[in-house]
């Protein structure tokens, strides 16, 4: 019962792992076995026929098996923090390679003894040898780059081939040797290596893509948060100004109040539907529909406004869209900033570029700008939408000689088929360029 416990307990948290994941634990599990691998067959081989069957010899092939089982153990303990070093998540503690070092050199020295007393001989030697330095590698491909790697290899086949020289390997033995060696190092190479190196470009992969996913869902607030502002603006800017006429037609005892009253509840519930639209993500401007809704509303606030252009009719979707933002933006401003009197809304559209300027006389005088007010976000949710179709937007305050000031916001966006031109954007409200 315990068994079949903890085989449904892995089997699920397998399944519960997503491909990446069981991408990760494959590679180490390979990588922790491969030691354990060479080690069972490549020191186990050779006491069936190459270790002589005596007491010193069956002991020293012993001792090498029990260290190199020592070295897979510690070799397991190091995978972990050596893919971490390698994906760059934490650096390898150095000390940790202090015991592998010790063992490996260990165990090349009871490799050496054996031979020394004529207990292996053949291809034992060379499987022995191959896999004397093999757990302690595996951890080295990961910690350094591939040419230290290649540099160490080089060292470790000189060290085993000078001490087994020195106990009396000669002629073909010991090129077999330096072949060994060098081939055991190569083998972790190619073999861990690549498999790290893959888990780390996947990772990379995982990492950009869960970015990505983020700064969507960034820009989607952003999105929403721009519609919001662009949406009840105007809306909010025209009952408030609704309200304090109520309230003034009221104090007074006048009946227009409840007229006020009963346009500002049909202003709240069209309000209440943008909203709906916004919140759903189907709202899109109609600059027709905007033109003449900002006409509407302006004149209601008490602002001779005039529009002037064919409504933009034969635009493309998107650039009416962009425009019926403006106007509902500009229209905005118009009711919150200043004390205006006139608005024109003019509509122009060439074979190169539809121009959509929008002007009212409100613009304070220029000795009597307000300072410190804190920046809207109207403006620069303009420019976003704008700078999608490549357009431009221009904001100029146009003074006459007794002070008396325009304020003039000019929306520039190229037709499909053009080449765009994108002037440099002057914001608005800020001190702007005057002409007297």
């Amino acid at each position: 019962m315990w068994v079949r416990g903890r085989v449904r307990g892995w089997r699920r948290g397998w399944q519960e792992r997503s491909r990446l994941e069981r991408i990760d634990l494959y590679s180490r599990l390979t990588v922790s076995v491969m030691p354990w691998l060479f080690t069972l067959s490549w020191d186990l081989v050779p006491f069936g026929t190459d270790i002589r069957h005596a007491p010193l010899p069956l002991a020293l092939g012993s001792a090498v098996l029990l260290v190199g089982l020592a070295q897979c153990v510690l070799s397991n303990r190091n995978v972990q923090p050596s893919y971490t070093h390698y994906l760059g998540i934490s650096d390898f503690p150095p000390r940790r390679l202090l015991a592998p070092l010790v063992l490996m050199l260990l165990g090349l020295g009871l490799l050496a003894v054996l031979v020394g007393v004529d207990g292996v001989t053949g291809d034992g030697l060379l499987l022995m040898t191959t896999n004397a330095p093999m757990p302690f590698v595996i951890t080295q491909v990961l910690l350094v780059p591939v040419r230290a790697f290649l540099v160490r290899s080089l060292a470790l086949t000189a060290l085993t081939t000078g001490l087994l020289a020195a106990v009396g390997v000669r002629d073909g033995t010991l090129a077999g040797v330096v072949l060994t060696t060098l081939f055991g190092c190569l083998l972790v190479l190619v073999s861990v290596r690549p498999s790290a190196w893959s888990l780390s470009v996947m990772w990379q992969a995982e990492e950009a893509r869960n970015l990505q996913a983020r700064l969507a869902v960034a820009e989607e607030r952003l999105r929403f948060g721009r519609d919001m502002h662009d949406v009840l603006g105007r809306n909010l800017a025209v009952i408030a100004l609704k309200s304090e006429l109520a309230v003034e037609l009221a104090q007074r005892g006048k009946p227009a109040a409840v007229d006020q009253m009963v346009e500002v509840m049909r202003i709240a519930r069209t309000s209440q539907q943008e909203v709906r639209d916004v919140v759903r993500g189907y709202r899109e401007a109609d600059l027709r529909t905007e033109l003449l809704g900002a006409q509407s509303v302006l004149r209601a606030a008490g602002i001779e406004c005039e529009v002037a252009g064919d409504g933009g009719d034969a635009l493309p979707a998107p650039v009416q869209s962009a425009l019926g933002w403006v106007v509902r933006e500009a229209a905005t401003n118009v009711l919150r900033h200043g004390d205006p009197r006139q608005c024109t809304i003019r509509l122009r559209t060439s074979a190169d570029a539809v121009v959509l300027d929008v002007a009212n006389d409100g613009a304070p005088r220029a000795d009597a700008a307000p300072t410190g007010a804190p920046p809207g976000s109207g403006l620069a949710g303009l420019r976003e939408r704008l700078d999608v179709l490549d357009g431009a937007l221009y904001g100029a305050l146009e003074t006459d000689s007794a002070g008396n000031g325009w304020f003039r916001l000019t929306a520039t966006v190229p037709l499909p088929g053009t080449r765009p031109v994108r002037p440099a954007f002057r914001s608005a409200p800020a001190p702007l360029e005057e002409t007297r």
